[in-house]
């Protein structure tokens, strides 16, 4: 490993402190060197508030260091005016003689401007190191700004022999609980970390799931239902006031306090309908946690960025089958003797 990639490392374990916090912008982690010793560091703590590159400089306390130091960035500078004044102008107005970037901005408000900004105030620049692990880190901000839509996470818990719950004629049975105690936290530190979270009717009907973060600290996302005919009323727990929920229809219905509702064309496929509504919304990561006929649509349309299953050492013999996923993409473990994850990515 370099001495550059080094200080790059360090922006990313920075970076990642801002986890769940930072959407719709990336996470971003700042390092500032002077003769090989670590002067200032920073990240984005927090959308709408400063980003990494003020941060770091803010942390020198000898700020006249600042004109013979080298900042490391994992993402390229912003050079517009949005919620915060451009970081690449700050870093000329400190002159800051020197700047390796990890990733060039996707953002057509940035992309490369920040990068030719800086190269006609005479800085020094070299960009793309680590950028593989950036990209990696930045998923979220990556796919939505290159797609136009969110990432997608698919979700579910199944039986080592591959079903998802047992049959059941109505909700008056409970759902197959395959979930440990530490599996369901985990489960609920992944809804803290993403910007909304999906499920079908027969989700809602059948399990009566309230989609929010309990069981860690962090934000509630945005709640999802598909709800063709109407069949979700008030007294379910997705349309509490836990959490803001969001119901597509196929007819326009009056919002609620708690509940906004958003028609779709169900005459067409409906998941390109609501992804687009979601990237108008800046939501730039969704949980799909539906039912087999939900996750396998998302699966089927090639609308999906990576699986997070969780196999349970237990076996049903019948039931409602798991989602099937084509094996080019991964190797599943077929012997288990406690819940673990297998993450499955395209």
């Amino acid at each position: 490993m370099t001495t550059d990639e080094k200080y790059m490392c360090r922006c990313l374990q920075l970076a990642k402190n801002g986890m769940g916090n930072t959407a719709p912008n990336p996470m971003v982690g700042a390092v500032i060197v002077h003769n090989n010793l670590i002067i200032g560091e920073g990240f984005h703590i927090q959308y709408g508030e400063a980003h990494a590159e003020p941060n770091a400089i803010k942390a020198v306390k000898d700020q006249s260091l600042l004109t013979a130091s080298t900042l490391y960035v994992n993402l390229e500078p912003c050079s517009h005016f949005g919620i915060t004044p451009p970081c690449a102008a700050l870093i000329i107005e400190k002159k800051i003689p020197r700047v390796i970037i990890g990733s060039m901005d996707p953002n057509p408000k940035v992309s490369g401007r920040g990068i030719k900004m800086l190269q006609e105030a005479g800085v020094e620049l070299v960009s793309g190191l680590l950028d593989a692990e950036n990209r990696e880190l930045n998923k979220r901000f990556f796919t939505f700004q290159e797609k136009k839509r969110p990432y997608i996470i698919l979700k579910w818990a199944q039986s080592i022999d591959e079903f998802i719950d047992a049959t059941r004629a109505d909700n008056t049975t409970p759902p197959m609980q395959f979930s440990t105690p530490f599996t369901q936290m985990l489960n609920h530190k992944m809804r803290a970390e993403e910007g909304a979270i999906l499920v079908g009717t027969n989700t809602v009907l059948m399990d009566n799931s309230q989609l929010t973060t309990r069981l860690w600290t962090g934000k509630n996302p945005l709640r999802l239902a598909i709800d063709r005919i109407g069949k979700i009323t008030n007294e379910y727990k997705i349309c509490d006031a836990a959490a803001s929920t969001i119901i597509f229809s196929e007819k326009q219905r009056e919002n609620t306090d708690t509940v906004s509702f958003v028609q779709l064309d169900f005459s067409q496929s409906i998941l390109p309908q609501i992804l687009d509504v979601l990237y108008k919304r800046n939501i730039n990561s969704l949980i799909v946690e539906g039912g087999k006929t939900l996750l396998q649509s998302f699966i089927d349309e090639e609308l999906w960025d990576e699986a997070r299953v969780e196999i349970a050492p237990i076996k049903l013999k019948t039931g409602v089958a798991a989602p099937k996923i084509s094996m080019a993409y991964f190797e599943k473990e077929k012997s288990v003797d406690e819940n673990k994850f297998v993450l499955f990515k395209k």
